[in-house]
């Protein structure tokens, strides 16, 4: 008897001690896409960890839990896909395709669960509904690690790195816990989201009391072979996105795309490439104007500085004379005779 209660406790524990978690989260991280989908994703998993602690010791209970836990694990894997997806983001947002695919996976959960509730179906539930969540679960999970692995040059020292390796990581655990079940028992999904979930908050709480209040950032230069590798990262992400050519781009925003603190690509860029972010950016312009001034027929000044991504053409005229020496118009006569 005393270890049923031993096990129910600590099997309900994490449910409990995730669902309160999240609601934490959600009110405390308002305006931050990436906090409010990993309280989605424990909320999630909470729930479907509850559901299945009810069900083992209460089997009778009414099959509107059962249902309920199971729309809960359906989004278990979306979230952590969305997860994955908002750190990587530049915006404040879901894009528009997105923000379809959210709603897309919203109207199906809404519509099974309306014209097809398992009261009236249970048949279709345990044979084909179920497993085919486990299988959605596993399809996003596969999604999530291929968007890891794809970026893992850019979490490289990210303090997004470890919450979106230690947030797949778990939710692998969890789920081979439960696809498992029939060679272990089916309580054993919901001790390993318990145990997941401890072992975070452990992770969690030594990194706060490891780190230093340092301003306005860390006090020792980065590692060479670190900063190469993620300077490497940062000019291909230029290469490819062409983000310079935007006038409004900012350090947070450029940041946030590579996955870093803004104070960390400051550091990176002075000390290890020797230049401001400023600088590197019209550097990266002047080289764009350079390549426009040559092509013919020749366009206006004015329209070679806005497509290069020059707020106005005095900055133009100032940072092309500063790199190269020239004006542009002299540039371009140089170019046009030669």
């Amino acid at each position: 008897m005393l270890s049923q209660h031993l096990l129910f406790f600590f099997a309900m524990l994490g449910a409990f001690n995730g669902i309160g978690l999240a609601a934490f989260l959600w009110w405390r991280v308002r305006g931050k896409p990436a906090l409010r989908w990993l309280s989605l994703l424990i909320l999630a998993v909470g729930v479907r960890t509850g559901k299945s602690v009810a069900f083992h010791f209460w089997p009778d209970i009414p099959r509107i839990v059962l249902q309920f836990g199971l729309t809960a694990c359906f989004m278990i894997g979306p979230c952590l896909f969305f997860l994955v997806r908002s750190c990587q983001s530049d915006t404040s947002g879901p894009s528009l395709l997105d923000r379809w695919h959210i709603a897309g996976l919203v109207i199906l959960a809404v519509g099974v669960n309306v014209f097809l509730p398992y009261t009236g179906h249970p048949a279709l539930w345990r044979h084909v509904i179920t497993p085919g969540i486990n299988y959605v679960w596993l399809g996003y999970l596969l999604l999530a690690s291929v968007q890891l692995f794809r970026h893992r040059t850019r979490l490289a020292g990210a303090p997004t790195g470890p919450l979106l390796l230690g947030a797949l990581a778990g939710v692998w655990v969890i789920w081979i816990a439960y696809f498992t079940a029939g060679y272990t028992s089916y309580i054993v999904g919901a001790l390993s989201f318990t145990f997941v979930l401890a072992s975070s908050v452990v992770v969690y709480l030594r990194q706060r009391a490891g780190q230093a209040t340092v301003e306005p950032y860390q006090d020792r230069r980065i590692a060479e072979p670190e900063a190469t590798m993620q300077l490497q990262a940062l000019a291909e992400l230029m290469a490819k996105e062409r983000l310079h050519l935007d006038p409004g781009l900012t350090l947070p925003r450029l940041a946030r795309r590579l996955g870093m603190p803004q104070t960390r690509l400051s550091q990176l860029l002075n000390d290890n490439n020797q230049t401001s972010f400023k600088q590197y950016l019209a550097q990266l312009r002047v080289l764009e104007a350079k390549v426009l001034l040559r092509q013919l027929p020749p366009r206006p000044l004015e329209l070679v500085a806005e497509q290069a991504g020059f707020q106005s053409m005095s900055t133009f005229h100032s940072a092309f004379k500063k790199h190269e020496g020239i004006t542009p118009a002299a540039f371009r006569a140089a170019a046009t005779v030669s």
